[in-house]
This record gives C-alpha cells, structure tokens and sequence, in this order.
C-alpha cells in the first residue's frame, strides 16, 4: 500500500471516529429537546420530531408560581460560581507552595494527593453527612460548597502544580532580585502565566454541581435550597409526578450557563487540557 492511500485511509479512519462520537453526543441531545417541546407531560405520544411545537413546559419553568426552578437555578449558580473562584484559588496557591518551596513532608504530601484520589467518594459520604451534621452545616449550601472546595483541591492541585514546574524558576528569581516578594510574584507572575490549566480548573469546578446528584441528595433536605439536579429528578420521582417534557426542558437549560463558561474560557482550555501532566 502506498503513503499515499495509507494516510487516506487513516484520516478516513479518523474522521469515522469522530462522526461516531458525534452522533453519540448529539443524539441524545436531540431527543431532550425534541421531548421538551412536545405538549403533554408524559414520554407516551412524545416524538423526537413533534408535530405540534410548543414552548408551554419552558413557560411553566419560569412563570408558573408552583415552579422553584429559578430558585434551584440560583441556588446552583451560586454554589458553582463559589466553588470555581475559591476553589481555583486555593488550588492555585496548594500547588504554588508544592511546585516552588521545599519543606518537610512535601513528598508526602503529594503522595496523598495521589492516593486520595484513588478512592471514590461514596467511602466518605456518612463521614460527610456526620461531619456536617455535628457543626450544623446540614442542608445547608455553604456545607456543599465546603465539600466541593474540599474535594477540588487533591486532584487539581496535583494537575496545576505540573503546571507551574514547567514554568522557569528563573522568573521568580530575577522577580526576587527586582525586590518582588512571594506573593507579588504569585499573583503577579505565576497566575498570569498559569491561565490556560487555572481555567480548566475553573470549567471543572463550575460544572460539578450542575452534574453532581448524589452529594446534594446527602446533604440538602429543603427545597428551597435544591440544586437544579436534585429538583428535576423530583419532576419524574414524585409519587404522582410524570413531568418528562419539563424534566427535559429543564436539563436542556441547564447547559446554557455552562456553553457560555465555556465559550468565555474557550482560548485558553486546549493548551491547559495538553499541559499540566509533566513529571514534578
């Protein structure tokens, strides 16, 4: 086979790949939105093409008195909105002290980072619920922010303090020699430079609870203050609930918050995602 037709046949393969995924994505997106401006409330009679548009279900989200979905919207914004900038920080300055300073228990500090990511998070989910229940953080959103904060820092830490070990040590020195001290040459050097992977972190963490059920299922009792995932899932779980079109017109707003993070972070995502796994 000559050069040629093999690199055809590679793109071909290449390009067959990624139409596959497409539709695997796609679909079910299609389906959600079709669903969702379907009339009636049920998945009986629903067509991914509808033959009577409506819009009645986004209505009901917004308008309708007996509907808490701004509320759950706003709660989840605030939660993920926190999360992202205290989170982000934090990370940011856990690996700025594991990427640049040598202290005792370094190594095993990032030793755990390793490992406690091994373990997932259901193992602590009591110890969570006892913990937050012993210092009346329980259906509370500040509790679930702290555990997400909380659960941020090990994993991202590690990814950004790959980061920052790529970046030359001879800036902060030349930095030092100018007078700057650590924390001007933090915010003023290492931030800057650290935008592409700080903004990954940033994406991932505003997301989580916009995805995350099972935790805010734990923690959160009231309605009032139910994250958008925990009040759809109540739209198809009440007892003599069949919401199915609310449900998806529901999830398919859910997205939009995160398309315009994304799309105001876009710039810098692809070269945070390809660094940041160096060997520190």
């Amino acid at each position: 086979m000559s050069k040629k037709n093999k690199n055809r046949l590679e793109l071909l393969g290449s390009y067959s790949v990624i139409i596959i995924m497409s539709i695997i994505i796609i679909y079910p997106l299609l389906w959600a939105l079709g669903i969702s401006l379907n009339p009636g409330r049920g998945l009986y009679g629903a067509s991914f093409i509808p033959e009577t548009f409506t819009l009645d279900h986004y209505r009901w989200l917004f308008f309708d008195p007996r509907s808490n979905y701004l509320l759950w919207y706003k709660n989840t914004l605030i939660i993920a909105l926190t999360v992202a900038f205290v989170a982000t920080f934090m990370v940011a300055l856990t690996a700025y002290a594991f990427s640049r300073y040598r202290f005792k228990g370094r190594k095993n500090g990032l030793y755990a980072f390793l490992l406690l990511q091994m373990f997932p998070v259901l193992m602590g989910m009591v110890a969570l619920y006892i913990l937050l229940n012993t210092v009346n953080l329980l259906d509370t959103l500040i509790g679930l922010i702290l555990i997400y904060i909380g659960g941020a820092i090990p994993m991202n830490a590690f990814l950004v303090k790959g980061y920052f070990d790529t970046i030359p040590r001879e800036l902060d020195e030349s930095a030092k020699i100018d007078g700057a001290g650590h924390f001007r040459i933090f915010f003023q050097i290492m931030l800057p430079l650290a935008k592409p992977i700080l903004a990954v972190v940033a994406l991932f963490n505003f997301m989580a609870p916009f995805m995350d059920f099972l935790l805010p299922r734990i923690v959160l009792r009231s309605p009032e203050n139910f994250t958008l995932a925990l009040g759809l899932f109540n739209f198809v779980n009440d007892e003599f609930s069949n919401n199915f079109t609310r449900f998806a017109a529901g999830a398919i707003l859910v997205a939009v918050p995160i398309a315009l993070v994304y799309l105001f972070l876009q710039r810098y995502l692809i070269s945070g995602l390809t660094s940041g796994a160096t060997k520190g």
